[in-house]
């Protein structure tokens, strides 16, 4: 291409004759093969997007230089210049050119990211929350074995995007749990499992103050997240009080459950309570065996909401 032997010797040291688009590849591939690879699969659209820019740019550099050396005006200067002018002369040159091919690299960069699919954020974990005294709060045992912690296990055993929350309290009565809601309701419950009143009837309290309070923490949660969905646990108590008191008693949750028209657990502790190996020494609270029981008592009603 050009007959000049200054003009040869310069361009092949200003180039280099080592530094040919095959060449810088290979070593380009061996560098990116000693990098981490991203893991990220918008991150190497992008790099491989950037790398096909960079190869294009490239032989259009190359393929630009040459055009203008040929320019019959350009290759007659070239040749009236020494080495040194020479050099400079093609290194503006170059310059210029790659100035001018990266002058639009911001603009592919923002096209690129506007291409590159966005990462809609994940909704927020649904909860079921069990409001309730020391069966909720499984007492005597490992919590995780209580029929709170089996539901969590079990909602994990099927995938489901669930979290319980165990907001069970020893000695609890259905007026101290009215008292404390609030703090459970600051966030947004889907299930709303209440076991609350045994502790009143083992008391004595008066029936009518117990269902009261009953409707006010439903209407409470009720007023605040109308769509959870509400799961009452009935409860029967002992005659220690009288026949007649453990009979109101025990038809006071299908009473609450009519009236505000949610689901309705008709007793808690079915195939459990009165059976001695299936309870505590105190007779009250359950065996972790008497735990896995009320848990598939209860399992069916929270299955149909979820």
């Amino acid at each position: 291409m050009f007959r000049d032997w200054k003009v040869k010797r310069t361009l092949s040291e200003f180039v280099g004759k080592k530094s040919s688009l095959t060449e810088f590849e290979s070593k380009e591939k061996k560098i990116s093969q000693a990098l981490p690879r991203p893991l990220d699969r918008s991150q190497l659209l992008i790099d491989q997007q950037e790398k096909n820019i960079f190869r294009i740019r490239f032989e259009s550099i190359w393929m630009i230089l040459n055009l203008f050396i040929q320019n019959p005006l350009v290759s007659k200067k070239i040749k009236t210049m020494n080495t040194r002018s020479l050099s400079t002369y093609l290194f503006i040159l170059l310059a210029s050119i790659i100035f001018s091919s990266c002058s639009s690299k911001p603009q592919q960069k923002a096209e690129t990211a506007e291409s590159t699919p966005s990462v809609e954020p994940k909704a927020p974990q649904k909860t079921i929350l069990f409001f309730g005294n020391s069966l909720t709060a499984a007492y005597g045992i490992d919590p995780e074995d209580g029929f709170a912690g089996l539901t969590q296990f079990r909602i994990d055993s099927l995938g489901l995007d669930y979290k319980v929350i165990n907001g069970g309290l020893s000695g609890e009565t259905t007026a101290g749990g009215l008292s404390r809601l609030d703090w459970f309701l600051e966030d947004e419950p889907t299930i709303f499992i209440l076991e609350l009143g045994g502790n009143d009837g083992l008391r004595g309290i008066l029936l009518s103050e117990t269902k009261n309070n009953l409707l006010a923490i439903i209407d409470k949660v009720r007023s605040k997240y109308p769509d959870t969905k509400i799961i009452l646990a009935g409860m029967q108590i002992p005659p220690n009080m009288g026949q007649e008191y453990a009979k109101e008693f025990s038809e006071l949750y299908p009473a609450v459950a009519a009236e505000k028209n949610v689901t309705l657990i008709p007793f808690l502790l079915d195939r459990v309570g009165g059976i001695p190996e299936l309870n505590l020494p105190d007779g009250i609270h359950p065996t972790e065996a008497g735990h896995r029981i009320v848990f598939e008592t209860i399992w069916p009603y929270i299955e149909a909401v979820l």
